[in-house]
Formats: structure tokens, C-alpha cells, sequence
């Protein structure tokens, strides 16, 4: 087990301070984040309820003046009282700036990552909802927080101000104070539900680290933000202004337009999206046409590269210290565990592959946009392979970016036992030419021997592991890696061939599934176990971190077999029925065991004094003084195995640069 995991809490169980908050400022919190939220000139705290353990909710009412009790800042610098809040990240940002201080995350705790562990959804009301609390969210408190928290619209009705305060509604704003203490209550039902299920010490420790990463942020490159936003709305002019000559249409960014225009010169699209215009493009390259029809596809392709987005949404996150804060989420995936990004979304950056990143990023910086088209000849790409660099070391400091090695194919392999990828892998083989091997029984090598065979091996890697059929491969990039879709059935067949372990496992774990759900008595299987009690299906990975399936049941399915469902959010974050399979519960457990190893591994470095500033998937970015630190250093305390995995191969690989990019 690992040294740091334990289910276990104190005897005497710490003091409990629940707090929610409502404020007020000019900032837009759903597009900068709490952290720029509260550097808004206006910003303020109107009201703060709070209750210590089961005592009554009470209500300050900051903004008509009252005072905080003193008993409420002695808690909140007392590390042995548990500050408590959904969404904590919130209120700790926002008492911490009123205080004029970053606030120690150690001694919070937030009730939303507690549900999100256990597969409840992250927006309070809903969670209240389907836990059946006997406090609910009040939805009338929606219209209260428009009204008082966010600017309004001068009008004469209301004598041309730009903000509503208490006295211009007071009965509004009793119902206010009401809505902010029936939140406290809520949230407190929620987590005394949820006391049954206590978040291991683990998990809390993990929680803490990313809020300080949170709170750490990582510095932006604001001139080549600028700079790409300028470039970016100048092209947007003169690509519209050459759509516009090209077709005459009085609108060339128009779908129903476009696709008008191109059925009148013989050329019928169903869909105007980047894959199909640029397959269209490739036919038409070949076989000749209307030249107007191929330029104005070319040009709907460059526009539809554009990745103004990410840099806009930079600009809005970056704070008066150069730095964008509050890009993590913790639990993002609640069915895994994974992070998942907010604001920037870093999980979400296009590759880079231009082989001269320094000269393509000064160029912009220095505004020289008809350089950056007459040398790269396609100035959007330019753009959006530039966006990773955005992301830079303060002064004196460098990036060191270390990732795990093919860390979900390890994993895989360890958990179905499949020696000969094992093997591989220790010995630090190219896992896309020994699975081509085993696949079609030659030797293989890259750029050498059969090295033709190497893609088919790589697409087959990406795409199989988890059950995948002909649409998996296609979805991967099988087609347009010059695959025929006749071959794809066959390469699916080669590799469960060559996989046989990992193809029974698939069958063997959700056969352990069903049979828990059906008899409630714990099943084994190999790594992990599986446990039924309180209506819930739990997987015990092998850290001993637990992945709840809530109210599972066996229904038929559309093809009239018996499957395994459970209750989560789905689609439109509505809470719904979900039907799970073989490959699926597979890759559920795969990704969280690889999570665990990533967290681990971040945790080793934190505690080793490296200080992360971003991580992406299986890679962390570290912020590091020039020269201290080799990537060497990083990489060997990321590959050390944790004690619940000690026979895993691992391997990790990093760099060091002056900004971040794709090695």
C-alpha cells in the first residue's frame, strides 16, 4: 500500500466551519476564474453564512456593513478546524484576497470533490437532488444572484445604474440572505450523507496539492497572446473579404450558404467539417474541378483552423501577476478520477510540429504577420501550433516537462498479465513495432525491416485495447494513415490474436461485474476486486481507491443481451441511467490506475521541492531555477513505482525549454 494511503480518521473528529459565500464583481466568473475574479477593482463579499458542526446557520451582511465575528477568522487560521464549502476552491480564493493573503488549502475540505469521488455530480442543487437530502438548493436564488451579484443594465427604469445594491429591492434581499444560508444547510446534509463514505487521507492529501498548483498558476506569455489575437482578427478580415469575392454570397461563413453555393457547382457536402472538407479537398486536387469551389474549401479549412479561443481565454485568466491561476480540476472526471482543465483547457492544446518553434514565435511576438505567412505559408496553423508556448517560466526559471512513457499500454498490460508487452516494455522496446510483430509474425523495425508495418501496429495500439472495433480504428486515424477500411476487420482480429490476456480480461472483469451486482459478494480479479454494499457497485484499484457505480442494475440491452447499468451524468450533465461493458469498465479501470500512478508521482515531486505549474494527461510542467534540476532528476522520481505496483514497468521521458511545447 502506499505509505500516504489510509482510510482511517482521527478518533476525536476535528471541529467542522461550513461557509458559503455571495459577492459581487464586474468580472465575468464563468470566463476568468475565481482568481481574476477577485482582482476586479469592484469585488467584495456581500454576505457570509456559516455554521460551526451542527450549530445554526448564521448570516453576516457584509455589504450593509456588519461586522465578522472574531471566532470566524480565529477558525479560519486554525488548522485543526475543517473549513468546509462546495466548490471550497471559491470561498478560500475569496476570504484569502479579503484578507489580503493566499490561504494554506491544508485545512479545507470541499463536499463537491467528496461527491464527485463517488460518482455524484459536481453542481450542488443536482447533487441534493439525487441524494434526496432534506435540504435542497432553492432555484429561486438564480434570479437573486443575476440581480444582486452581477452588473446590470443602466436603464431609466432604474436611473441609469450600473449595479443593483440592497436598498434598491430589500425584500429581494432578505429572500438573498435566506438563499445563502440554505445553502450552508444544504451543503451540510450533503456531506453528512456523504460521512459514510469518508474520502481517504489520500485523496484529501492530492486535493491539497492541486489547490496549491491552482493557486501557484503559470506565467503567460501575454505579447504573443496580444499579438496572436491581432494577427488573428486581421486574417478573419481578409479571408472573410476573399470568401466574400470568391462566392458573392452575403454571407461565406453561412453552412446552409456555403453548402448552396457548392451543390450549384456540382460539388454536394453533407457536412462542412475540417475532416470532410479536407477529404473533399483531396478528391478534388485529384480529379480536377471548379478552381473557385477548391480555393473557397482551401479558405474554409484555414478559417476553420483559427485558434483564437485559447489565447482569448488566456488573456481573460491571466492575473495582475503574469500568471493564469485555477486551470485544474480535481476529480474533473468523476468516473475515474482524472483532472480535467477549466479556462484554457490545457488537456485540449493542438501539437506542435513546426521544426523552427523559436523563429515562428518571435515573428509573432514581433508582429511581423506577412513573414509569418510568406515563410510557413499557412498562418492559422501557425497560430494554433503556437499556443502551447503561450505558456512560459517566470525570470530566472526554466520548463522541465517529463510525461510517462505509453503509460495506459503499461498499465493495461499489467493489469491482464500479458508478459509479452511486459516484456517490451522492460526492456524498452518500441511497443508499436513489437505489437506489429506479434500482430503479423515478422520482425519489425522502425524505418528498417517491415517498417511498413509499424503504422498499422501504432493504430491498432491506439485503438483496440478497450474492446474497439472498425469505428475505433477509423475514429484513430486509420483511414487516413492509408489504411483500406476492407483491411481494418482483420487488423482488429491480428491484434486480439496477439492480445489474447488482454482479450479475456476484458470478459473476465465484467463478468466479475455482473456477478457482484448479482450475488453482493466480492469478486477478484487479478488487480482489482469488486464490492457491493449501500446499492453501490465499488472497483477496489489496486492503490485501494474505490470507483463507485451507483444503483447498478442488469437490463437488456439493444441487442437483447443482459448488461451492466448504473445511474450517473450523462449527456447535458442530466443524472440518467448508463449502460457499461467489458472494454469499458476495462478502460475505467486503466485510466484510474494510471491517475493514481500520475498523483503519486506529482505528490513525490512536490514533497521533493519541484514546483508543478501544469500537468496534461500523463505529463507534468515544472517551474524550476535555471540549472537546478536536469529532466533526468524529474523523470526518475515520476518512473519510481508506488509500493501497490512495484512489478509495473515504468518509464518517463521530459526535456527543458523556455516555453512549453509537444517534444
Amino acid at each position: 500500500m502506499n505509505e500516504i494511503y489510509t482510510d482511517s480518521r482521527p478518533p476525536d473528529s476535528p471541529q467542522v466551519l461550513s461557509i458559503d459565500l455571495e459577492t459581487y464583481s464586474s468580472a465575468d466568473l464563468s470566463k476568468c476564474g475565481v482568481y481574476r475574479y477577485v482582482e476586479a477593482d469592484d469585488f467584495e463579499i456581500l454576505l457570509l453564512a456559516y455554521a460551526f458542526d451542527e450549530d445554526e446557520v448564521r448570516i453576516v451582511d457584509m455589504a450593509c456593513g456588519e461586522s465578522v465575528p472574531q471566532e470566524i477568522w480565529d477558525a479560519i487560521d486554525d488548522p485543526g478546524i475543517i473549513k468546509a464549502a462546495w466548490n471550497a476552491q471559491f470561498e478560500r480564493t475569496c476570504i484569502g484576497h479579503y484578507l489580503g493573503r493566499v490561504l494554506s488549502p491544508d485545512s479545507w475540505q470541499c463536499s463537491m470533490i467528496h461527491a464527485a469521488s463517488l460518482s455524484l455530480p459536481l453542481a450542488l442543487r443536482n447533487a441534493a437532488l439525487v441524494l434526496k437530502t432534506g435540504e435542497q438548493k432553492d432555484r429561486a436564488g438564480e434570479n437573486l444572484i443575476k440581480y444582486f451579484s452581477v452588473p446590470c443594465k443602466p436603464t431609466k427604469s432604474n436611473g441609469g445604474r450600473t449595479r443593483n445594491l440592497p436598498q434598491h429591492d430589500p425584500e429581494g434581499w432578505g429572500k438573498f440572505k435566506d438563499y445563502c444560508q440554505q445553502d450552508v444547510r444544504t451543503e451540510r446534509d450533503i456531506r453528512k450523507r456523504l460521512e459514510a463514505f469518508p474520502m481517504p487521507e489520500t485523496e484529501w492529501n492530492y486535493y491539497h496539492m492541486d489547490q496549491r498548483i491552482n493557486d501557484r498558476g503559470v506565467r503567460i506569455d501575454t505579447v504573443l497572446v496580444q499579438q496572436a489575437i491581432a494577427c488573428d482578427l486581421m486574417l478573419s478580415d481578409e479571408m472573410t473579404k476573399k470568401a466574400y469575392e470568391l462566392t458573392g454570397l452575403e454571407n461565406p461563413n453561412s453552412v446552409s450558404q456555403l453548402k448552396q453555393w457548392l451543390e450549384k457547382k456540382g460539388i454536394p457536402m453533407e457536412s462542412l467539417g475540417k475532416k470532410d472538407v479536407a477529404a473533399m479537398i483531396a478528391e478534388l486536387d485529384k480529379n480536377g474541378c471548379d478552381q473557385e469551389a477548391l480555393d473557397m474549401l482551401k479558405l474554409r479549412l484555414q478559417m476553420a483552423k483559427s485558434s483564437v479561443k485559447k489565447y482569448q481565454a488566456a488573456e481573460r485568466y491571466v492575473n495582475r501577476d503574469g500568471r493564469a491561476k485555477g486551470l485544474f480540476q480535481f476529480y474533473g472526471a468523476n468516473r475515474t478520477g482524472r483532472f480535467s482543465g477549466r479556462g484554457i483547457q490545457l488537456q485540449n492544446l493542438p501539437q506542435n510540429h513546426i521544426s523552427t518553434l523559436d523563429e515562428a514565435r518571435e515573428l509573432v511576438k514581433m508582429g511581423c504577420f506577412e513573414a509569418v505567412e510568406m515563410l510557413y505559408g499557412n498562418t492559422p496553423d501557425v497560430l494554433s501550433q503556437l499556443i502551447r508556448t503561450m505558456l512560459v517560466p517566470k525570470e530566472g526559471c526554466e520548463f522541465i516537462v517529463a510525461d510517462f512513457s505509453a503509460i495506459e499500454a503499461r498499465v493495461l498490460a499489467w493489469e491482464a498479465d500479458e508478459q509479452w508487452r511486459l516484456d517490451a516494455f522492460e526492456k524498452g522496446a518500441d511497443i508499436y513495432c513489437e505489437s506489429a510483430s506479434q500482430m503479423f509474425h515478422v520482425p519489425v523495425v522502425k524505418h528498417g525491416v517491415n517498417g511498413d508495418l509499424r503504422q498499422k501496429g501504432k493504430v491498432a495500439e491506439l485503438a483496440c485495447g478497450y474492446g474497439g472495433s472498425v469505428g475505433a480504428l477509423i475514429s484513430m486515424g486509420a483511414l487516413d494513415m492509408g489504411l483500406k477500411e476492407s483491411e481494418l476487420p482483420d487488423l482488429i482480429q491480428n491484434w486480439r490474436e496477439a492480445n489474447p490476456k488482454i482479450v479475456q480480461y476484458w470478459w473476465d472483469v465484467e463478468k466479475a461485474a455482473v456477478e457482484t451486482v448479482k450475488t453482493h459478494e466480492e469478486h477478484s480479479i487479478k488487480r482489482i476486486r469488486f464490492q457491493y454494499y449501500s446499492g453501490t457497485l465499488w472497483m477496489v484499484l489496486p492503490s485501494g481507491r474505490k470507483l463507485a457505480y451507483l444503483q447498478p442494475k442488469l437490463q437488456p440491452n439493444r441487442f437483447g443481451r443482459m448488461s451492466l447499468t448504473f445511474c450517473g451524468t450523462g449527456a447535458n450533465n442530466k443524472w440518467q441511467r448508463q449502460e457499461t461493458y467489458s472494454g469499458k469498465i476495462v478502460e475505467n479501470a486503466t485510466q484510474a490506475i494510471a491517475r493514481d500512478i500520475l498523483t503519486e508521482a506529482m505528490w513525490r515531486l512536490e514533497k521533493a521541492g519541484f514546483e508543478i505549474v501544469g500537468h496534461v494527461h500523463d505529463e507534468v510542467i515544472i517551474e524550476a531555477p535555471i540549472g537546478k534540476y536536469t529532466p533526468e532528476d524529474v523523470c526518475k522520481i515520476m518512473a519510481a513505482n508506488p509500493r501497490w505496483c512495484m512489478d509495473l514497468p515504468l518509464a518517463a521521458a521530459g526535456y527543458r525549454g523556455d516555453y512549453y511545447f509537444k517534444d
